[in-house]
Order: C-alpha cells, then sequence, then structure tokens
C-alpha cells in the first residue's frame, strides 16, 4: 500500500446485510445513505450467518455475492466486502469495524441499520467499543417511527426512499411464483431463475 492511498476517503459507510436477494430497497437505501451521509465510499458487507437470525439458511454465499454484484455494476463508488463470507461462522459487526479502522485509520464511519433492530443494539458483541467506533445511520421502514438510539450509540436517520420491499417479501413470492420485476433489478431475477433460489 504505497503513501496517500485511502488517505482521500474520509467518510464511509458501511451497510451490513444478509442480502438474501439484494432489492431496489437495498440499493436506494445504499444511494440515499451516500448521498445524505456525504459519503465517499460505501461497503456492502453481506453476512456469512447473522447472529440476530440463527434459524435461517440463507441463499449460498456465492450466489447472494453474484446478485450484489450484478446490482452494482458499473458503480464504483460503491464496493462489496466479502470479509465477513470468507471468515465464515456468525458474523458480528466488531470484528468488521476493527478491520476497517486499521485499513481506514482517519476515516469516520457511518454503519447503516434497520430501526427495527434498533433495541437490539446493546445486546450486539462488545457494543461499548462498537459505539466508539462508529455512527448508526438508521434506515427508516415505510409509516413506522424512528425509535431513540440506546446510549452509548450516536446517529442519526437517514430520510432515504423508505420502500416497503423486503428480502423475506421476495423470497415468498419465489415460492408461491408471483412475479418480483419491479422489486429486484432484472440481473438479480435472472440469478433467482437460473439456480432456482427460493424454491
Amino acid at each position: 500500500m504505497h503513501a496517500g492511498m485511502g488517505s482521500n476517503i474520509h467518510r464511509i459507510g458501511l451497510f451490513g446485510g444478509s442480502f438474501d436477494p439484494v432489492t431496489y430497497g437495498h440499493l436506494l437505501l445504499a444511494q440515499a445513505a451516500r448521498e445524505e451521509l456525504e459519503l465517499d465510499r460505501l461497503f456492502l458487507i453481506p453476512a456469512a450467518q447473522s447472529p440476530l437470525k440463527p434459524g435461517s439458511q440463507p441463499a449460498p454465499a456465492a450466489d447472494r455475492l453474484r446478485m450484489l454484484r450484478l446490482s452494482l455494476a458499473g458503480r464504483p463508488e460503491f464496493e462489496i466486502d466479502g470479509q465477513e463470507i470468507a471468515r465464515g461462522g456468525v458474523s458480528y459487526t466488531i470484528d468488521t469495524m476493527r478491520d476497517y479502522v486499521l485499513r481506514y485509520p482517519d476515516a469516520k464511519f457511518y454503519y447503516l441499520i434497520g430501526s427495527d433492530l434498533i433495541p437490539q443494539l446493546p445486546k450486539w458483541r462488545e457494543a461499548d467499543e462498537l459505539a466508539k467506533l462508529l455512527e448508526v445511520a438508521i434506515i427508516p421502514r415505510p409509516g413506522e417511527p424512528v425509535g431513540d438510539l440506546p446510549p452509548p450509540f450516536r446517529g442519526r436517520a437517514l430520510k432515504g426512499f423508505p420502500l416497503g420491499v423486503s428480502s423475506s417479501n421476495v423470497r415468498a413470492r419465489v415460492k408461491a411464483g408471483l412475479p418480483i420485476d419491479w422489486l429486484v433489478p432484472p440481473a438479480v431475477a435472472e440469478v433467482i431463475r437460473n439456480n432456482r433460489l427460493y424454491l
């Protein structure tokens, strides 16, 4: 790594999730976060296994990564970070954050989370340490008020484009044989069809 590399990156957004599959809801959020937080870079970080969804078995990591790559093709301001998938096992945000702090020691970090996860933040692994390393960017849910962040976490709510499209909606529609065309990018719909995901 030569001198100066990464030094012009001051504001970094981190968007973790299962992305199972990635939807237009995720992509609009990524765009909104970039604009509202004036991010230099936004990393999308697919989880190997969410500690919040212990019973769920997500689609194979390779398929989830492929869907993200296809969705973000030609958009260099968004990057996909496969470190949690590479680590395997349950993905903990604190491990990922420590890696980013090492890579970008001068950056300010914004971590995107859904408003439904706010009450659970204090239970996250090493929550106090985590709260020091990042600001929370809260993703609003359509028609739901955004609650207050539990101390010591700090952050703000994004305005975003609250879109009531979730990955679980998409999976349920695939299972029911219903179209998903306007919920996910065309390339994602194709990966789901070709690999017979979520049936």
